[in-house]
């Protein structure tokens, strides 16, 4: 088989999992989306409370859920290789993993002392993240657990069962975050802010939740797994080990990768809530570009670990090479496209003329930053699907954190003897990011190549 014709084989069995994965995660940032445009037409201060309350969770959230999705590679590996028994029964260890992170994860919310005091924020916005806190922690057991559902299936070729969920909340949660955060008078309803945002996601999660659990007990397809039997319900001591040894520094490698990102908006809150205001836009914007990443990666990382379990290593290289191909010529055409555009982008989440300001120097990096994130989300992929996670942890501590966000602070808040005018605020955190991630991404792809070359063709999924 050529070159050519190898990747054109690989793009036709990456594109089928990777489209619904794409329109999933869409209707998932749909929910912040969503929130952002309307509160920052509400009022200035809810939407600073919503940049550093969002913060807050996707710190918590993001991380523990890296963790949980552990049983993605670990079931696409027994999936390849037709252990369906196996395979199933990691779904009932997972949960109890996902029910025990929730309670340590909700308490985390409900007391976000640490987080306003990084933000330094003022009265009025700290009163405002802990009622939108306090709502989310109410949803954070419901999101744990549909993590669940969501490695579950993406492991097992079935990404549509997910996607269509992840639209219906979607749907659910754009009347129900409209009502609530502008009020509905007629009805009684007072005008809740970004609190009114909270309490939509909660009722979402749950109602979300329960539709998937139905799923699972109603649908055929699942019959295969034994889910129902009763030798799978009761925690076992090497699954969980066996989820933890790979999802902790998974988990931890996720974290560091969106406080890296997110963390910017805290330590640019303390410029104004002008400034945050504009992140909060910028930041918005690409996190809808990397969904396009995300879906490829997740597709990818999906059918690599199939192959690995069914023993055909080498297939596993090739659509690995392919995968990262193509999704960093997607994240080119794309990144280039809302570097042209970015004016008009802008002004499709405000009208305030400083907020556009404020945000239009941030896009001038999205080309860059998007293209880097892309290769570094897909190659990190990729050797979690080889159960390759702690490596990659310590390259992201030093790229994103040390280069990304220490390199941030400093150019953003360093003397003008030290840093370029036109490097601080929060253009330099932006600057130091995308050399970040640049950072990353070579590095990982180095580690790609080392752990590609080891691998034996008699490699087979451990028990677990």
């Amino acid at each position: 088989m050529t070159a050519a014709g190898g990747f054109s084989a690989s793009v036709r069995r990456i594109v089928p999992l990777a489209w619904p994965l794409f329109i999933g995660q869409l209707a998932v940032l749909g929910f912040a989306t969503v929130d952002t445009v309307l509160v920052a037409r509400h009022s200035a201060t809810d939407l600073a409370a919503l940049a550093v309350g969002g913060t807050a969770y996707i710190t918590v959230f993001i991380g523990l859920m890296g963790a949980v999705l552990a049983i993605g590679p670990i079931v696409g590996q027994l999936f390849g290789a037709q252990r369906l028994h196996e395979a199933g029964h990691q779904v009932w260890q997972a949960g109890w993993l996902a029910l025990g992170f929730a309670l340590l994860g909700s308490t985390l919310l409900v007391f976000p002392g640490p987080f306003l005091a990084l933000a330094h924020a003022t009265p009025a916005v700290a009163d405002k993240v802990r009622g939108y806190l306090l709502a989310l922690a109410v949803a954070l057991p419901a999101s744990l657990l549909f993590s669940v559902y969501r490695g579950f299936n993406n492991a097992v070729s079935r990404p549509k069962a997910v996607m269509v969920l992840q639209i219906g909340g979607l749907a659910l949660k754009l009347p129900l975050s409209w009502l609530l955060v502008t009020g509905a008078p007629s009805l009684g309803l007072p005008a809740l802010g970004v609190v009114g945002c909270g309490i939509a996601t909660a009722v979402v999660m749950w109602a979300q939740l329960a539709v998937a659990a139905l799923v699972m007990r109603r649908d055929p397809f699942y019959q295969r797994f034994d889910l129902a039997q009763a030798g799978h319900r009761a925690p076992h001591g090497p699954s969980l080990r066996a989820l933890l040894k790979l999802g902790v520094p998974m988990g931890l490698t996720i974290l560091i990768e969106v406080t890296g990102f997110s963390f910017m908006a805290i330590f640019i809150s303390r410029l104004g809530e002008t400034a945050v205001a504009g992140h909060q836009i910028a930041a918005n914007l690409v996190s809808i570009l990397f969904m396009m990443p995300l879906g490829l990666s997740n597709a990818t990382s999906t059918l690599v670990a199939q192959r690995i379990g069914a023993g055909d290593l080498r297939d596993a290289r090739h659509l690995g090479w392919h995968g990262l191909q193509l999704t960093l010529g997607i994240a080119l055409v794309m990144g280039l496209a809302v570097f042209a555009t970015r004016e008009g982008v802008v002004r499709l989440y405000t009208g305030n003329p400083a907020v556009v300001a404020a945000a239009l120097p941030l896009l001038a990096w999205v080309a860059l930053f998007h293209a880097a994130d892309a290769v570094q989300t897909l190659v990190a992929f990729v050797l979690r699907a080889w159960r390759i996670a702690t490596v990659p942890m310590v390259i992201y501590v030093v790229a994103l954190w040390g280069v990304g966000l220490g390199g941030g602070y400093w150019l953003a808040f360093g003397s003008d003897t030290a840093t370029p005018a036109a490097w601080h605020g929060a253009r330099g955190f932006w600057i130091a990011s995308t050399t970040g991630l640049t950072t990353a991404a070579l590095a990982l792809t180095g580690l790609l190549v080392w752990v590609m070359a080891r691998q034996k063709p008699a490699a087979r999924p451990a028990s677990v």
